[in-house]
Formats: structure tokens, C-alpha cells, sequence
């Protein structure tokens, strides 16, 4: 009996730590909304491509209007806005139901070593679209993003870092097909958001 008692206790205390050292609340349905907005997101670039005559699979030799670049930039700000909102909605109800705290310390430490590799990224989109190298933007976009995915899993689920090893593989290949840089955009922050927040939900929940 006390034997069993002893390792009821360690188990305890292993939760806890667990508990106290990462952020286990995330929740896979929020990862399921975020593939589907970066879905309707990304077909709706596509056709503000179409409506300017623009070829997207043309690779190196495509001509963006300023017009048409502010529309993209604020079409995949609209994405990023509806995807953390309804991230933190999903992610607040598992948290409130598990009795958990969805700000603390270790939240803290989450978000900021996501956001380092997520704002360097996009000072480098930034300086891109201002060189009007926008074919590259959609390869960068997924390469710092994967990053930012795997330096944050030493504080949340460990099965965030797959995730992130996927989108930096898809950027990377992806740079060596950059007319194609909407079409991995797309299977990068949709589908792979979809499938991951399939999986995540039905382990975690």
C-alpha cells in the first residue's frame, strides 16, 4: 500500500511540475480554425490575383501593383487577427475547464520566444515587399514561422515542434519554386494547421 501510495505521489508531483513548467492548454480546435481562415485567406489572394491579371506561376518575372500588395498584406493581417483570436477563445474555454490559469509566467516565457522569431520574420517580409521581392514573402513567412514553432515547444505541447519541422521544410522547399509560393502558403497554414488540430484535439482533449 505504500509503495502505491509513494508512486500516486510522484506521479503527482511529476503533473504538477508538468503543469507548472509548460502551457498544456492549447487546443487543437484552434488550430482547425486557423487552417480553415488561412484557407478562405489564401483563395481569397488568389482571386485579387486573378481580378489584376496577375499569373501568380510565373516565378521571378511577376509584377505586383502597390494596389494590389496592400491588399495581400492586409488580407494576411485579417488572417493573423482572426487566427490568434479565435486561438485565445478555443484556448481560454480548455484552460477555464481544466482550472487552469491562461496567464502566468510560463505563458509569458511562451509568447516571447515565439514572438522573437515571428517579429524577425516579418521585418524580413517587411524589407521584401519594400524591395518588391514578393515572391519570397510566402517561403519566409513559413520558414520563421516553423522557427517560432520550435523554440516555443520547450513551453507548450511537444508535439508543436512537428509542426514547426513541417513548415520549415515546406518553406524551405518551397524557395526553389517560388511562382508556387501561394500554393505551399496555403498547404502550410491551412492544411497542416487542419490535420495538426485534428490530431492535437483528438489526443488532448
Amino acid at each position: 500500500m505504500d509503495s502505491k501510495n509513494y508512486h500516486e505521489d510522484l506521479s503527482h508531483i511529476r503533473s504538477m511540475m508538468e503543469r507548472s513548467s509548460r502551457f498544456i492548454s492549447l487546443s487543437g480546435l484552434s488550430g482547425v480554425v486557423a487552417g480553415i481562415v488561412a484557407l478562405l485567406g489564401a483563395g481569397y489572394a488568389y482571386f485579387a490575383m486573378e481580378s489584376k491579371k496577375v499569373e501568380y506561376i510565373n516565378g521571378g518575372r511577376l509584377s505586383f501593383t502597390p494596389a494590389l500588395v496592400q491588399e495581400l498584406v492586409i488580407t494576411g493581417l485579417v488572417v493573423l487577427v482572426v487566427a490568434v483570436l479565435s486561438g485565445y477563445i478555443f484556448t481560454a474555454n480548455k484552460s477555464k475547464k481544466k482550472g487552469l490559469k491562461i496567464w502566468d509566467a510560463t505563458t509569458k516565457r511562451l509568447l516571447m520566444t515565439f514572438a522573437v522569431p515571428l517579429a524577425a520574420g516579418g521585418i524580413f517580409c517587411a524589407a521584401l515587399i519594400y524591395h518588391q521581392l514578393i515572391v519570397w514573402v510566402a517561403p519566409t513567412t513559413l520558414v520563421f514561422y516553423g522557427l517560432g514553432l520550435i523554440s516555443a515547444e520547450r513551453y507548450t505541447l511537444p508535439d508543436v515542434k512537428y509542426l514547426g519541422y513541417c513548415e520549415v521544410i515546406l518553406g524551405l522547399f518551397s524557395l526553389f519554386f517560388l511562382g508556387w509560393g501561394l500554393f505551399f502558403w496555403t498547404v502550410g497554414f491551412g492544411v497542416l494547421h487542419i490535420v495538426y488540430g485534428l490530431i492535437m484535439h483528438k489526443k488532448y482533449k
